[in-house]
């Protein structure tokens, strides 16, 4: 599942593997292994590609809706 996300994040950001890649500091067949799921890849690097791609992490909580955004690192209800 993450490999289709990483993927779709990639092409929606029109970008080659090997553009991604050497905007992250990975070969273009690591990244290659990532989106097949060859590969399991880190948190680090996955948060690296999504902020390269314009996205953010977030974490939301079933119970009580709380919701966690990676790259303010911070817990906040109003995102």
């Amino acid at each position: 599942m993450i490999g289709k996300i990483l993927k779709t994040m990639r092409h929606e950001s029109r970008m080659s593997q090997e553009e991604l890649a050497k905007k992250v500091f990975l070969g273009r067949t690591t990244l290659s292994d990532y989106e097949r799921e060859k590969t399991d890849i880190n948190f680090e690097c996955l948060e690296k590609i999504a902020n390269e791609c314009g996205y953010d992490i977030l974490f939301v909580n079933r119970l009580d809706k709380n919701k966690i955004l990676t790259s303010k690192n911070i817990s906040r209800n109003e995102i």
